[in-house]
Formats: C-alpha cells, structure tokens, sequence
C-alpha cells in the first residue's frame, strides 16, 4: 500500500507540474500578443505623431477648415479599431462547428419525438439517443462532404482527433483545427478562416489606405522646405522610406486577398495546393469551390457571419467541366461569372 501511494503522490507531482509548465506557456503566449498590439499601436502614434510634431499648423490646414485633419484621424481611429476587432475574432473552429452541427441535430430529433409523441399517447416514443449519436450524426454530415472513394483517415486531425470538413486545417499556434483556414497571423495573434477572412480584409484596406494618405503627408512636408534640423530632415526621410516599404507589401496583400476572395480560394490551398488531397491532381486553373465572382465576393462577405458554411467537394465530372477552355465568347456572355474558372484562353 505505501508503494502503491508513493506511485500516487509521484503521478499527482508530474501532473502539477505539466499543469504549471502549460499555465506558464499560456502566460507567455498571451504576453506576446499583447506586446505585439501595443508595438503596431506604438508604431502608428509615431508615424502619426511625427507629422503633427514636425507640422502642428496640420490641425488647422485650409484656412481654418479642420475637415482634412479629422478625416485623417478618423481613418486612423478606424484602422486601429479594426485591427482589435480582428483580433478578438475567431476564425471559425471545427469544434464550434460540430456542437453546433449536433444542437440542431437535437433539435430536430426532440421535435420529432414530440409530435410522434402527441398523435400516439401510448406509444413508448422518445427515448433517448446512444451516446455516440452526436458523433455519427457529425460524421455523417463530414462524410457528405467528402468523395465517396475517400477514406475517413484522411480527414480525421491526428491532434484534435475530430473529423475535418473540406478545407479545413488543424493550426499549431492555436491547437485547434480551424474553418477554411487561410493562414496564422503572428500581427493579429488570432488564425484567419471562415469567420474573420473578410474582416482581415476590410483591416487591410484601412491599413493600406492610411499608409498611402501619411506618405503623402509625409512627402508635402518635405516639399514645403520648412527650416529644421539635421535630425529632424534625416527622421522623415527615414520614416517615408520605410512607409512607403509598408506600404508595398500592404498593397500587394490586399490585392492578393482580393484575388482570394473573388476566386474563392485561401492562402494554404493556395501555396500548398499539391499537397492538399482535394486539390492534387487538378489543373492549375481549375478552382473547386469557385462559384463565379460574384456569388464568391457575396459568400465572401455576407454569408459566412452568421453560419458555419461547409462546402462539399465538386464531383469528377462537375470539375471536368470547369477545366474546359473558354473563348472571349464566353467571356462577354459572362459565363466566366458563373463559376468557369478556365476562361479567355
């Protein structure tokens, strides 16, 4: 019995300690989002900061008109405020997905017990479901989604162990498996996916916005020739040149996420397209889940808010379709809008 308790005392120590290493990680980790958000905060008070310290006479540009200033740090207060609203959002989980998969499942199966319930009072009806019928009726519903030739492995994560709808991706920052995952965003300490794709989007239109209009600030200052030191000369130009970097690749992000949006693609299937089962093998030009430009940009932006939208994957023949060329024809009957991927070739 001693051994039996020392073995105990042994396991339950190994125990409290993983839990503290684990509490000791998460601490660390929620530190480092936090310094990041204040670093990006920090860098756009000084970028801002510098032109009204270098130009105070800004705040009252026009003839008294304060219009163009406030219009400035409006766009300012917005894209800080986006950028926080992108940061608390979630991506879209598979787990959230299943529960709520499963609720209305329980829903449905509760309704249909009652009125079975009220036409035959005698009967012995609504007894409860086994314990793994939230589990099957999620894998089912997986199981729709996926080819029937396909194996339950392959879509099963080995870390969360759930089943996996198309395009769906488990994350290791976040150690869950994520919707439609795009990427991990180190900026915004959050994954983008299904729930928050169009949110990072309108954050990188602000941000790209509010770049463009401080470098010109930037560059009106400097035409102007106002008297000032060295320093202060050699601190505006560093700062525009390492804006108008920012700004670069501010751009071609936008731009690229909004080939993204319009294609309905994300950034993993992408980059990683032959890796991904559902997509190798295909040609290049044929995007799955694309379903013309603007039924995309309306998903894209309307209907992945308020549900968990699980896209099957296209039947053989249905992406046969979509690899055949099309002419100019084509193009101006608008058929490349209507989901044909492969046109003006």
């Amino acid at each position: 019995m001693a051994a039996v308790d020392d073995l105990c005392v042994r396991i339950r120590d190994t125990h409290d300690r993983i839990s503290d290493r684990c509490s000791q990680m998460s601490d660390r980790e929620k530190k480092s989002k936090w310094s990041v958000r204040v670093m990006l905060v920090l860098l756009h008070v000084i970028f801002v900061g510098l032109i009204f310290a270098l130009k105070p006479d800004l705040l009252w540009r026009n003839n008294g008109m304060p219009w163009y200033t406030m219009m400035y740090l409006a766009l300012l207060l917005a894209t800080i405020s986006q950028y926080f609203f992108t940061s608390y959002s979630e991506p879209g989980y598979v787990i959230d997905a299943m529960r709520a998969g499963n609720e209305m499942h329980a829903t449905f199966v509760n309704t249909c017990t009652i009125s079975k319930q009220s036409s035959s009072r005698g009967a012995n009806l609504g007894q409860p479901e086994s314990p793994d019928s939230s589990s099957s009726q999620w894998f089912k519903i997986v199981s729709d989604l996926h080819p029937p030739s396909s194996s339950s492995r392959e879509w099963t994560c080995g870390y969360c162990n759930v089943y996996q709808p198309p395009r769906s991706k488990h994350c290791h920052e976040c150690d869950k498996c994520v919707l439609q995952f795009d990427h991990h965003c180190v900026w915004l300490g959050t994954c983008i996916g299904l729930k928050n794709h169009c949110r990072f989007w309108w954050y990188l239109l602000f941000q790209t916005s509010l770049a463009a209009w401080t470098i010109i600030l930037y560059i009106h200052i400097l035409r102007q020739h106002i008297p000032m030191a060295w320093w202060k000369n050699f601190l505006m130009i560093l700062a525009l040149c390492i804006l108008i970097l920012i700004f670069i690749f501010l751009l071609l992000l936008c731009l690229f996420h909004s080939y993204l949006a319009m294609t309905n693609q994300t950034t993993y299937e992408l980059a990683r397209r032959r890796r991904v089962p559902y997509l190798r093998g295909l040609p290049e030009k044929v995007r799955p889940f694309s379903q013309g430009i603007c039924k995309n940009l309306s998903t894209f932006c309307f209907s992945r808010k308020k549900s968990y939208l699980l896209e099957p994957i296209p039947s053989v023949e249905e992406l046969q379709n979509r690899a055949v060329s099309h002419t100019w024809l084509d193009c101006i009957m608008c058929k490349c809008f209507l989901g044909f991927s492969n046109c003006c070739t």
